[in-house]
């Protein structure tokens, strides 16, 4: 055992006395006891290990702690449960000491926080199933969840001394699920912190320009704010309002995914300009009302942009959030962004679902849409049938938070999220009701099932009892919770197929005397051209294969020789993706990428969801051949395998010969002139020599779309060729845009 020099001891003395300092809502010495006793089991436990920083490791677990306290505004069994969530899955100690010491409760908060050991017999991913454990505590306690936020929270804050491939896999899926996740649960802060590391990790060069610019224009932007305030302030100050009013500046993320979304630069993005009014509210008054009374105050002084009022006062965000946001135009012709929150509100949008519990504990709060999707959420976990990955997959779908309320025929509100069909609305009332729907009608109207519901749409669906759920209805859903119950309706039917199919071919059988077996299967497969004896059963069970030639069939001779052939080949096959399976990669530094992956000796393949091109930022992903498929590290399908796959995911950079073009695709938006097309393709093949594989151009009301694809060298050429044709006259914009192949 390493003995802890007096530095560190100093450094854990006065990071866990800050602790004790900040306890928001532990009050009582014996609770305060507690804490400290939870502190020195782990500060055993972890005496001598060493973070990959070179610190301590006892202090990661004291800062989730912090977090946990101060960010949270969590009690006394989550923070002892933050000291200690390391202590079981990386020292000696086990669950039965922690119950011993500590009771059920926070024994049951570590287990769900101990990852599955890496010996686990996994077919999918260790990481779903390691995140479908974590969620499995929702049926108990939450705090498991919340707790894991805090945790990952810090491990972002302290990335930066992981290895490179470890870095993509972390930052990946904080990106994919766990911002999300904070965002889903009314934790803003926490979830803005998480996006903009997240982005620094994967997209740095990006993330410091932006960084540089907002610092650039911090004085220009706090002297706007004073200008605009000014007004507002006066007006607030004269109805005797108590108010705070501050300046909210827009996080690093949401301008780049705005420039990502909107195609535009930083100056464009026009809500860069933000307050926001926290009022303290007034007794005997709703605080709806208030809002309103501010907002008619506001709009007294600046004109709004209709089309961006958000009422969440009304019908406050899944995730508890209320607000009123507004837009409006400030005195030199910028917009501005105005968020109207009373105290208990800015309380629930900054410390989420711990201030949301506090305040229904106080009896203002009925069951909020948060519980209910937690409620859904619990729906999911309890379908054990499901494999880790397409919980996943439909554990992302439930934590969008963009939602429409729509009506049912008796006028009851129900809250679904935006792009849901009309069939997703059925298995929103119950899964009966969606499995045995038949049609449906949106204000009276019959649609098809496909049909998109919009905000205030009234709906009805129309049922069967002889109706089932069908193959092609996955085409028309959108929820997890109507993808759940179709996939489970399918997988029970073909089920009952094949159970039939069998006893079909049994009976059969047994009328020639024939036994099932290995020899009869290797005539019956290839004649009815099928694959494997289940979708043989399948197919009799459902009358496709009616086994009138069952006779004729056994008494043809088997084609032994070829039979044998093929097995000879495949094995030869699979011998030789072991080899390549076994020629294992260094994942701790970089993967080359040389410019020729046509050649048939090339190490790796470019995605075709994302089509990379030397000089973006890219990743590699392992796949179970062992070959490595080469995606843009922003490509959404990567940032998937990022969270589900991430022990498969390896640094990769290009060198920088030029011997292959590349196909990239630009969009130009202009006015329409005589010209125009010839000054386009003179920059693109006389002054840049790049060649234009396909232009496809459209004018309407003297504006024209332009759709250019090209072979380029790589990024640089592709960047000099937008800016040159930036500089045409007439040009409003130049973007890079996706090609995606099937």
């Amino acid at each position: 055992m390493s003995i802890i020099s007096q530095h560190d001891q100093q450094l854990i003395k006065k990071e866990f006395d800050a602790l004790l300092d900040n306890l928001q809502r532990v009050t009582t010495r014996n609770n305060k006891d507690k804490i400290r006793k939870a502190f020195n089991l782990a500060y055993e436990a972890h005496k001598g290990q060493k973070r990959r920083s070179g610190e301590p490791y006892i202090l990661h677990p004291i800062a989730v702690a912090r977090i946990v306290s101060e960010e949270m505004g969590l009690g006394t069994v989550s923070i002892c449960a933050s000291l200690l969530h390391d202590v079981v899955e990386d020292t000696e100690y086990d669950l039965e000491i922690i119950e011993s010491n500590f009771g059920k409760s926070i024994a049951s908060i570590i287990n769900g926080l101990t990852k599955i050991p890496e010996l686990f017999d996994h077919k999918s991913s260790l990481q779903a199933e390691n995140f479908r454990k974590m969620l499995l505590t929702l049926s108990d306690d939450i705090r498991v969840i919340l707790i894991k936020l805090a945790d990952r929270l810090h491990n972002m804050r302290t990335l930066g001394s992981m290895p490179p491939h470890k870095i993509l896999k972390i930052s990946g899926e904080t990106i994919y699920l766990y911002a999300p996740l904070a965002h889903r649960l009314g934790f803003y802060a926490i979830k803005t912190e998480l996006e903009d590391l997240s982005l620094k990790y994967r997209h740095n060069k990006v993330y410091k320009q932006i960084e540089k610019q907002i610092q650039l224009n911090k004085a220009k932007r706090i002297n706007e704010i004073s200008k605009f305030s000014l007004p507002i302030i006066g007006k607030l100050n004269s109805s005797g309002l108590k108010y705070d009013i501050s300046g909210r500046p827009k996080s690093i993320y949401s301008i780049w995914n705005k420039m990502q979304s909107k195609k535009i630069s930083f100056e464009e993005v026009y809500d860069l300009l933000a307050i926001r009014i926290v009022f303290e509210s007034e007794e005997g008054i709703p605080e709806k009302t208030q809002c309103w009374n501010i907002y008619s105050m506001i709009t007294d002084i600046y004109l709004p942009k209709p089309d961006r009022l958000r009422d969440w006062v009304s019908k406050p965000k899944a995730n508890g959030y209320e607000a009123l946001h507004c837009t409006v135009m400030g005195p030199q012709g910028k917009w501005a962004e105005i968020q109207i929150r009373s105290e208990r509100m800015d309380e629930i949008a900054e410390k989420g679902l711990a201030a949301h519990w506090k305040y229904k504990k106080n009896g203002t709060g009925e069951d909020s849409e948060l519980e209910k999707w937690i409620k859904k959420i619990k729906e999911l976990l309890e379908d054990s049938s499901s494999d880790a990955i397409e919980f996943l997959d439909d554990f992302k779908l439930n934590l969008f938070s963009s939602e429409i309320l729509v009506f049912t025929p008796k006028g009851h509100i129900k809250s679904i999220p935006k792009n849901a069909t009309v069939l997703d609305f059925a298995y929103e009332i119950h899964s009966e009701i969606g499995n045995k729907a038949i049609g449906a009608k949106v204000n009276r109207k019959l649609v098809p099932f496909s049909y998109k519901l919009r905000s205030s749409d009234q709906v009805e669906i129309i049922t069967s009892d002889k109706s089932k759920p069908k193959q092609e209805w996955l085409n028309y859903v959108t929820t997890a919770k109507a993808k759940s119950n179709i996939t489970k309706s399918l997988k029970s039917e073909i089920s009952n197929r094949i159970e039939r199919g069998k006893e079909i071919l049994e009976k059969e059988l047994n009328k020639h005397n024939v036994k099932p077996s290995s020899r009869v299967f290797k005539k019956l497969l290839p004649a009815y051209e099928v694959s494997s004896k289940d979708q043989l059963y399948s197919m009799i069970g459902s009358g496709i294969i009616k086994l009138n030639d069952l006779k004729k069939v056994l008494g043809k001779k088997s084609k032994s020789k070829l039979v044998r052939y093929w097995e000879l080949s495949f094995g030869k096959q699979k011998s030789q993706v072991q080899e390549k399976t076994n020629n294992k990669f260094d994942f701790k530094h970089p993967f080359l990428l040389h410019e020729n992956p046509d050649n048939p000796g090339a190490e790796y393949s470019l995605a075709n969801c994302c089509n990379p091109i030397p000089g973006d930022n890219v990743i590699g992903y392992r796949d179970k051949s062992g070959s490595i498929i080469i995606h843009k590290s922003d490509c959404n399908e990567a940032v998937k395998l990022m969270s589900q796959h991430g022990d498969r995911i390896v640094s990769a950079r290009w060198t920088t010969h030029k011997v292959l073009s590349y196909l990239a695709r630009i969009t130009l938006v202009g006015i329409d002139k005589i010209g125009m097309i010839r000054d386009i393709t003179e920059v693109i093949s006389k002054q840049l020599s790049v060649n234009i594989r396909t232009l496809n151009l459209e004018v309407h009301d003297e504006i024209f779309e332009a759709q250019v694809d090209i072979y380029v060298h790589n990024t640089a050429d592709l960047n000099n060729l937008i800016l040159n044709l930036s500089k045409i006259k007439g040009i409003d914009n130049v973007n890079r845009a996706e090609i995606t192949t099937p």
